[in-house]
């Protein structure tokens, strides 16, 4: 574990082909999606490592609709009592019902498969979000739009800290940071302006979730390297 998840309560958990955050506060804990295949095991050990596990999970924020970070939603409120906001936009995929046109087709079809064969449980949103939205968690987190992965996809920003968990804005692993694939991107003419926002807001660090295990900062680092790249 890194320094920096200590001191600012975050706990990474790895589940298969994405990782989801659990933020802690005095109340309790907060997830930010809750992973794929594999992430309800994923996090009952991370939180039994980390000595959290007799904590209350209080809510989960959702960044947006894909399977691989909300696939475990329902099920994990149900165990937990927990509520949960998701971008307003997005919740036909909440709903199992996503529309997919263009290139993202091939994403739908993929989920489409998946729904069933991994046990997608729907589910509506206790608290429909929309951008700049505020929720009183954690160190407190602002609902950032950054659509172009999908229609609805959110950052969420913690100004006091100065970090912004920016969903699959892109993914960042060392010697291969990279925009999210056409096939996965409901329109890939928003993302431009999506990262413009996200770096508009003068974050010190960025928090994705498909990265590798490198501080925020360097995250920041390489979106900032990729934009200049270009998509």
């Amino acid at each position: 574990m890194a320094a920096w998840e200590e001191e600012a309560d975050i706990l990474r958990v790895r589940a298969r082909w994405v990782k989801f955050h659990v933020l802690r506060d005095v109340d309790g804990l907060y997830l930010i999606d809750a992973g794929f295949i594999g992430g309800r095991k994923a996090l009952a050990t991370a939180l039994r490592k980390r000595g959290w596990d007799h904590l209350p999970l209080r809510g989960i924020i959702v960044t947006h609709g894909h399977l691989d970070h909300i696939l475990n939603v329902a099920a994990v409120a149900r165990d937990s009592g927990a509520w949960i906001a998701a971008p307003r936009l997005d919740a036909a995929h909440c709903a199992g019902r996503p529309s997919y046109r263009g290139w993202s087709r091939v994403a739908g079809m993929l989920e489409a498969i998946g729904r069933p064969m991994f046990s997608f449980q729907p589910f509506v949103p206790d608290r429909l979000l929309d951008d700049g939205d505020f929720l009183d968690v954690w160190h407190g987190l602002r609902a950032v739009h950054l659509p172009g992965h999908t229609e609805g996809h959110m950052g969420f920003l913690c100004e006091k800290l100065g970090l912004l968990f920016c969903g699959d804005l892109f993914a960042s692993y060392a010697g291969f940071a990279h925009f999210p694939p056409r096939i996965f991107n409901s329109d890939e003419d928003q993302l431009p302006a999506s990262v413009e926002k996200a770096l508009s807001l003068d974050p010190a660090g960025l928090i994705p979730n498909h990265g590798d295990r490198s501080p925020p900062e360097e995250h920041l680092r390489r979106l900032r390297r990729l934009r200049m790249s270009g998509l």
